[in-house]
């Protein structure tokens, strides 16, 4: 099992409060890929072995509330299965992303230091600080979104800009210098 030096209490809340503005920055640029999946085109897949865009989509929204919710309740449960996607259409998956992100997020705000610094078990696989599974959170999406993205243009979709301009949504030079 991977096991890490144990942090402080002050060192978790630190890295707590370096990671989630981080993390709602990457928010922005997921809900921007999951609002570019075509409702009449979300059953695309490149591959046989892939998910469909929109089961791509889902797996990406219920996964990072799910990682809030396991960090704030200091327990990953054995490996369920994801749960059947409760929504319709990407408007009524923005909507759920919207309401069950910020929820999910506010329960990490409001831990202590003590529990973000002590270790939760995860799956015995690693047995790490709970503050250090936000960055699991993070490289997990960040990993997925980027295979939805590569789905857009081929269901028919624009890609939209996240890190840089892309062919669909090149910078402005204003965009450009604000850092945007």
């Amino acid at each position: 099992m991977k096991q890490v030096e144990m942090m402080t209490p002050e060192q978790a809340l630190v890295l707590r409060d370096f990671l989630l503005p981080a993390i709602e920055g990457e928010y922005t640029a997921t809900r921007r890929v999951l609002a570019a999946v075509p409702d009449d085109r979300d059953g695309y897949r490149p591959d046989p072995k892939s998910r469909t865009a929109r089961e791509l989509a889902w797996h990406i929204v219920w996964t990072e509330v799910k990682f809030f919710e396991d960090i704030a309740r200091h327990s990953f449960g054995g490996p369920e299965p994801e749960p059947v996607d409760p929504t319709r259409g990407t408007a009524g998956l923005l909507a759920y992303y919207d309401e069950h992100f910020r929820r999910a997020l506010e329960l990490v705000k409001g831990m202590s230091a003590e529990e973000l610094a002590a270790p939760i078990d995860f799956l015995g696989i690693a047995n790490l600080p709970a503050v250090s599974y936000l960055l699991w959170l993070n490289n997990h999406s960040v990993h997925h979104r980027g295979q939805l993205s590569s789905y857009l243009r081929a269901a028919g979709s624009r890609v939209p800009a996240i890190y840089g301009p892309s062919a669909d949504e090149p910078w402005s030079a204003a965009e450009a210098s604000a850092g945007a």
